[in-house]
């Protein structure tokens, strides 16, 4: 803490503060059209169902499972992971190959793409006239926060690394800021596409505090390809190998270590810090594999008929208090960092195993109970994923850290896709139980 006091406290406390508070309007804004679009596109999907004078293979689905008794689950008749799956896969794409190209990209021209791509989503869904348009919408916001997620945690290596404090802070606040205020807008009567229309102004804030709000270093490479050579970004801070310690494969005896290395990365380079990332990138992927399969799989299953809440009410609420819980943890690396991402992961899973047999043996008595387990598991994300990348920063040598941090970005898209996927038999399992 008298650490960061002292970055605070000298000559360059203001420029610290317009950082910190960039980095936290871009996490803010590079995830909320991915988190508003979990919602809104399932809204307009549903009123270009019911417009249709035939009902639709699903709708009649519903009919037949809502009069049947053979089910003990109020079940939709498609899991909310199918507009998840929708909303990850692109992302996903983006994060496995673009950190061994992107770097010939420059910044200034990545989040031009980022704005326009998240405007592209927001017009798309808002003006949909057909279910191909509005999952097309879905992707752009997709792309948008996969190609933005990357590249401003590669782009945090110029600046302190306390950066990563707002920038985590911001993502979490993506969630509860997206839910709330989607869910405020159509209360107070405004259609899902009058909404995502007020939303536009996300993208504009991106842009403002990309281009104004952060003050960066002379050298930075804004409109230009990066030079990785002789390159020391964040110089404030002491830099070691991406595996340090004993653990270290890359340096041998005599050898010198990476960040002496000069010259780009070479792609047979890339590939052996990916390897290094692994310890990093396995944890993270199971707790967002535990996660997502909460939120996706199980909690629209997870219905109580006595407490004072709808289903669908029930549902939001979980989803809001979970986004709570994340965005807490993903703002406390400025007062806590855990080394032990294995033991979250861990945790998650225990997590995700005790509402399984939640949903299966109906052990939970009230919603109440189910509420704490998942503040308890936004809790587990959140904190999971911010230190997981500090560490990354703080043990990674200069020459490799851009890419590291932009090719670890993998590992929470690829858990969230696999739980999509797993989401749909276990929904169906359950439905016809």
């Amino acid at each position: 803490m008298d650490r960061l006091e002292r970055l605070f406290d000298g000559e360059g406390r203001w420029i610290s503060w317009r950082n910190i508070a960039g980095f936290w309007w871009l996490g803010l804004c590079n995830n909320f059209a991915y988190v508003v679009m979990l919602s809104a596109a399932h809204d307009i999907l549903k009123q270009q169902e019911t417009n249709g004078t035939e009902p639709t293979a699903a709708h009649s689905y519903h009919l037949d499972r809502g009069n049947s008794s053979s089910s003990s689950y109020d079940c939709n008749p498609v899991s909310t992971a199918a507009v998840l799956l929708a909303d990850i896969l692109p992302t996903l794409l983006i994060k496995a190959v673009a950190p061994f190209f992107i770097h010939q990209l420059p910044y200034g021209f990545r989040v031009l793409m980022c704005i326009a791509t998240a405007t592209a989503s927001f017009l798309l869904v808002s003006f949909s006239s057909s279910v191909a348009m509005s999952i097309l919408g879905v992707v752009f916001a997709s792309i948008s926060s996969g190609l933005g997620e990357l590249s401003f945690l590669s782009l945090t290596v110029f600046f302190p690394r306390f950066v990563l404090g707002g920038w985590g802070s911001g993502t979490g606040g993506a969630g509860v800021a997206g839910a709330l205020l989607y869910a405020a807008f159509t209360q107070a009567g405004l259609s899902p596409r009058e909404t995502l229309l007020v939303m536009l102004v996300v993208p504009i804030i991106m842009a403002a505090s990309y281009y104004l709000l952060l003050v960066f270093p002379a050298s930075f490479p804004q409109w230009h390809c990066v030079v990785e050579e002789g390159r020391t970004p964040n110089t404030d801070q002491e830099r070691r190998p991406l595996v340090s310690g004993e653990e270290n494969e890359e340096i041998r005896d005599g050898e010198a270590p990476a960040e002496d290395s000069r010259g780009p990365l070479t792609y047979k380079d890339r590939l052996a810090i990916l390897r290094g990332l692994l310890r990093f990138i396995i944890p993270l992927g199971v707790v967002y594999f535990a996660e997502y399969f909460i939120n996706q799989g199980l909690l629209e299953l997870l219905y109580f008929p006595g407490f004072s809440l709808s289903h669908a009410e029930q549902y939001r609420w979980y989803q809001t208090v979970y986004q709570i819980g994340v965005f807490v943890s993903r703002s406390s690396l400025f007062c806590v960092k855990i080394r032990g991402v294995w033991l979250m992961s861990v945790l998650q899973c225990i997590n995700a195993l005790l509402l399984f047999f939640a949903v299966y043996y109906h052990i939970l008595s009230n919603a109440i109970l189910v509420f704490v387990i998942v503040a308890y598991e936004g809790l587990l994300g959140g904190a999971a994923y911010v230190n997981t990348f500090h560490f990354i920063s703080k043990e990674t040598g200069d020459r490799e850290r851009e890419f590291a941090m932009a090719a670890a970005s993998v590992g929470d898209s690829f858990g969230i896709a696999l739980s999509a996927a797993l989401s749909f038999p276990v929904h169906n399992y359950f439905c016809s139980l």
